[in-house]
């Protein structure tokens, strides 16, 4: 019992030891697989493999890189794993590559192009590429390194405060003011029209976009025009024919032509 309790267990299950390997354990032939380098082709490995051993990617030994590149096809072939043709191309390549440099050159093929020159070309290719991928991957992306957050929010439009009594009151006082230091005494009989001053605003503000209260009043007129005016402009608001709007509280009064007044009053 006291041999049995200092044995250390060779496996645990669901956290409770198991001091001995069962007879009746099956083991299948694929329960253990070593799982080599990924690698994204035959350049990647090409690449790895030239890192690994600080091989001179402008001076490469042939026999040495084409060993190792074969070992590697030939462990990944062992493991069962799918091996593409783009690496047995690869090998066929590096194997051509190799036999050329075996053979003996004449001296006057010395001036040709080196064999590796196209593997070089392809390798430093792919390593700027691959080199420009890590700095990409690199940048801050959105669900990675961030989240998007997304805010709805409905236009809302400026609604300007309501010209009321109050506010005409205030503006009719400042226009008398006005009147009352321009007034002359001169006494006239003059006829006013209530309906010709409508028309007569109307056509002003036909002219333009909108004008401003105070500039449809005269004072130098008297206060007869001023009141009969005041009175045409009180018949168009009612009539619904122009409208009263200011920007802000205690700011100017503008009168606005509403469509087709003017047609409605002539």
């Amino acid at each position: 019992m006291i041999e049995a309790a200092t044995t250390s267990p060779v496996a645990r299950i669901y956290g409770q030891p198991v001091l001995e390997v069962p007879h009746d354990l099956y083991i299948p032939p694929d329960a253990l697989e070593v799982f080599l380098e990924q690698f994204e082709g035959p350049l990647d490995l090409l690449l790895y493999l030239i890192r690994k051993e600080n091989i001179n990617v402008l001076d490469i030994p042939m026999a040495q890189l084409t060993a190792q590149y074969l070992e590697y096809v030939e462990m990944m072939r062992s493991r069962s794993l799918e091996l593409a043709a783009e690496y047995l191309l690869m090998a066929a390549m590096l194997i051509e590559i190799k036999s050329r440099m075996l053979l003996p050159r004449p001296i006057a093929a010395e001036l040709e192009e080196d064999p590796r020159a196209e593997l070089v070309r392809r390798l430093l290719e792919y390593e700027q590429m691959k080199l420009a991928a890590r700095r990409l991957n690199e940048l801050p992306q959105a669900g990675r390194d961030f989240a998007l957050v997304q805010v709805m929010f409905d236009e809302a439009t400026e609604r300007l405060p309501e010209v009321n009594v109050t506010d005409l009151r205030s503006a009719w006082l400042a226009l008398l003011t006005r009147a009352a230091v321009q007034r002359r005494h001169r006494i006239t009989r003059e006829q006013l029209s209530v309906r010709e001053y409508m028309s007569r605003i109307l056509r002003r503000l036909q002219e333009a976009r909108y004008v401003e209260f105070k500039d449809l009043f005269d004072p130098a007129q008297g206060i007869a025009v001023l009141i009969v005016t005041f009175l045409a402009l009180l018949e168009l608001a009612r009539e619904r024919l122009v409208e009263l709007a200011q920007q802000a509280a205690y700011a100017p009064i503008y009168v606005k032509l509403r469509g087709g007044s003017l047609a409605a009053v002539e």
